[in-house]
C-alpha cells in the first residue's frame, strides 16, 4: 500500500462533496481498493451512546455495538486500538469470525464522539505502526471536513 497515495486520495475525495454518507461511503472504497489482507473497513456513527453502523466495504456487519468491544473502547479512550489478535481482546466482538486482527480510529467532531473508522484483518499483526500513523492522519483530515459541514 502506498500510504502516501492513499492519503492524497482521500484527501481528494473531500475536496468537492460535502455530504458525510456519500464522502465516508468513497473512503471505505478507496481503503478496500488500496489496502491488502483486509476483509472489512468501514464506518460506525456514535450515536446514543452506541455505535450504529455506517458505509462500508465488506461482509455483513454488526449493526451497533455497545458496552463492549474495540470500536466502543476506541471512542470511551479517544486512543486508536491497534489489536494484534482480537480472540485474545478482553470484551472482542465477533462480526465476522475470519478476522484475527483490528485497527480502529476514533473519530471526533468539535470535542464529541462522531464515531470510528474501523479495519479488519483475517492476518494476525496485519497493522503495521505506518499503517496505524497513516491512518491517523486520514482520521484527523476526516474530522477536519466533518467540522466544516
Amino acid at each position: 500500500m502506498n500510504h502516501t497515495l492513499l492519503i492524497q486520495q482521500v484527501e481528494s475525495l473531500l475536496t468537492t462533496e460535502t455530504d458525510t454518507i456519500a464522502n465516508l461511503a468513497n473512503i471505505s472504497a478507496a481503503i478496500n481498493m488500496e489496502m491488502d489482507r483486509i476483509n472489512w473497513v468501514g464506518f460506525y456513527f456514535y450515536k446514543n451512546d452506541e455505535l450504529v453502523l455506517g458505509p462500508f466495504q465488506g461482509k455483513v456487519a454488526c449493526t451497533r455495538l455497545k458496552n463492549k468491544g474495540v470500536c466502543i473502547t476506541a471512542i470511551e479512550t479517544s486512543e486508536t486500538q491497534n489489536v494484534p489478535d482480537v480472540h485474545v481482546y478482553q470484551g472482542h466482538i465477533a462480526c465476522d469470525s475470519a478476522s484475527n486482527s483490528e485497527l480502529v480510529i476514533p473519530l471526533f467532531v468539535e470535542g464529541k464522539p462522531f464515531g470510528v473508522l474501523d479495519i479488519d484483518s483475517p492476518d494476525f499483526n496485519r497493522f503495521s505502526a505506518k499503517d496505524q500513523e497513516t491512518f491517523e492522519v486520514i482520521g484527523k483530515i476526516i474530522e477536519a471536513h466533518l467540522s466544516i459541514i
